[in-house]
């Protein structure tokens, strides 16, 4: 980096949970106007690392200096203290308050107990026009778009003088127009020595923005790239490691030969997906890849009946899919959601009672619910899906991660399925019990239930699929139907890679840096 002193430098990184090592000896460096970038496939010690940097997870072993001093982080507090704030993709703004009450709430100017408004808002716009965001201070929250809110949260940083901004995959909710007014923002608090940890999955922002990059796997650093270094298909093989790529790859894809049941024609929901066109047929798995904010979940919900769609058409069994979640459900469809803590099950109800939660209209009769049949279908579900403990009486808040999703799961088989669409169906769950669910799957495929998994762990797309589809800013990008699929494919294409343009990109000559630009500006628009 030219010289320029190190901001912050993290060294010997050490965090484990239940004995199980997720951070081992990561050392992370960020100089004073820098935008490095952090990225890792999912479970690679990204957020735990950033979690112990902000306070929130005490570090088990290593040091942390900011400043050129050693420093304890036990609190957000303390990481605000040294002048760290971090953007999540859920934003902490209050929609009803203005700009300034967001930006200067906790420390707002007074005197006696009297709220000083005009120095509150004076101050606040100063700062919006020290840096020419495109802002006023008196505009209220929630009439913003997402971009707007993400620059109030950068605001509420450097109101804080933060030296070091991080940002959670910032891009994720942004349409293109409002990704390009975020990416000359950055470029701002770069050109005034405001430093920039940037965590994204998007090699086409880290290519456009990153001054270094920094790549973990299984929670160990792999390497640092500066930027002339950042070349796609070598960021993927550090992502993955170069041993899993034949030994994880695919050998179940094909083309089905059964009926087809389900068909998207055209869907579209404006600014989140468009021109969505696929079908499934009897027992196939279909695997849904792409990146966060690529429309998988949304596609889902939509064919659920859960969200709206401006136009196209959903069929199923050869007749149009319509109506509310209720009218799709007695059609034979299920839904495991992506957030199954808020949307999957109520935690303090017990398991036969979650169990009975999608299937009351089968239970009661004249407004009476069958108590007997109620705690069968909850004893039948704890047996099929061997759920632990054994005890249908249970509260489901209180078992584990993957007998959670299994309860989530056996609402469903306990009806007349026909499709079940999956989002993320073993996020934080253990391997043993990830195994049992895609087993569970792969039953429910040969019984001829449709099944549609969107999932961003490539491994587990690779182990159930028989079919995938990657999406990409809202279209499906590629499909792969046959013949032997990678890790390293679905990421190339996750990432927009056309195959075409990396073998371009990857060479070693002197003219293959602007074969790269160019490889990333046709091959991710």
């Amino acid at each position: 980096m030219g010289g320029k002193e190190n901001l912050l430098l993290m060294k010997g990184i050490e965090k484990s949970f239940s004995g199980v090592k997720v951070l081992k000896n990561v050392d992370l460096d960020v100089t004073r106007g820098e935008v490095h970038a952090l990225m890792g496939e999912n479970g690679a010690g990204k957020s735990t690392l950033i979690k112990i940097l902000t306070g929130i997870y005490p570090k088990d072993g290593g040091q942390i200096f900011y400043k050129g001093k050693e420093v304890s982080i036990e609190s957000r507090h303390n990481a605000a203290a040294c002048g760290i704030a971090v953007i999540y993709q859920e934003l902490s703004l209050i929609p009803t308050l203005t700009v300034a009450q967001n930006v200067m709430l906790g420390k707002e100017p007074g005197k006696f107990g009297f709220l000083h408004r005009r120095e509150m808002y004076r101050k606040v716009q100063a700062l919006i026009d020290r840096y020419d965001f495109k802002l006023k201070a008196d505009v209220v929250v929630e009439t913003l778009s997402i971009a707007q809110r993400q620059t109030v949260e950068i605001l509420k940083a450097l109101s804080e003088e933060a030296s070091l901004i991080i940002m959670d995959e910032p891009t994720a909710s942004l349409s293109a127009r409002e990704a390009e007014l975020l990416f000359r923002i950055i470029e701002q608090l770069r050109a005034r020595e405001v430093s920039v940890l940037y965590i994204s999955h998007r090699l086409e922002e880290v290519f456009r923005l990153a001054d270094r990059l920094t790549i973990l796997r299984d929670g160990q650093k792999v390497g640092v790239l500066k930027r002339n270094k950042i070349r796609p298909e070598e960021v993927i093989r550090m992502m993955i490691g170069k041993d899993l790529n034949m030994t994880s790859a695919s050998h179940n894809l094909k083309k089905a030969e059964t009926e087809k049941v389900l068909e998207v024609r055209g869907l579209c929901r404006r600014g989140v997906f468009n021109d969505i066109s696929f079908s499934v047929h009897k027992g196939e798995i279909l695997g849904i890849g792409g990146l966060v904010g690529s429309g998988r979940t949304e596609v889902l919900r939509c064919i659920f009946g859960a969200d709206p769609y401006d136009s196209g058409e959903i069929l199923f069994e050869g007749k149009p899919l319509k109506g509310a979640p209720l009218s799709v459900i007695r059609k034979g469809f299920g839904l495991i959601p992506e957030d199954r803590r808020t949307q999957g099950f109520v935690p303090l109800l017990s398991v036969e009672r979650n169990v009975a939660a999608t299937n009351y209209d089968q239970l009661t009769k004249l407004g009476v619910v069958n108590i007997r049949n109620e705690k069968k279908i909850g004893r039948e579900a704890v047996k099929k899906l061997d759920i632990r403990p054994a005890n249908p009486l249970l509260q489901v808040g209180n078992l584990s991660g993957g007998n959670q999703q299994k309860v989530v799961l056996g609402k469903w088989l306990m009806r007349d399925l026909k499709a079940l669409l999956v989002d993320e169906a073993t996020a934080g769950i253990d391997v043993g019990a990830k195994d049992e669910i895609y087993r569970l799957l792969e039953d429910l495929a040969a019984q001829g239930v449709l099944v549609i998994v969107v999932s961003s762990d490539l491994q587990e797309l690779l182990r159930v699929s028989t079919r995938i589809l990657v999406f990409r800013k809202g279209r499906i990008f590629k499909e792969f139907n046959e013949g032997i699929v990678t890790q390293e494919d679905i990421l190339k294409a996750a990432s927009g890679i056309a195959e075409s343009i990396t073998k371009g990109a990857a060479g070693e000559t002197e003219g293959n840096q602007k074969g790269l630009e160019n490889g990333f500006e046709n091959g991710f628009e």
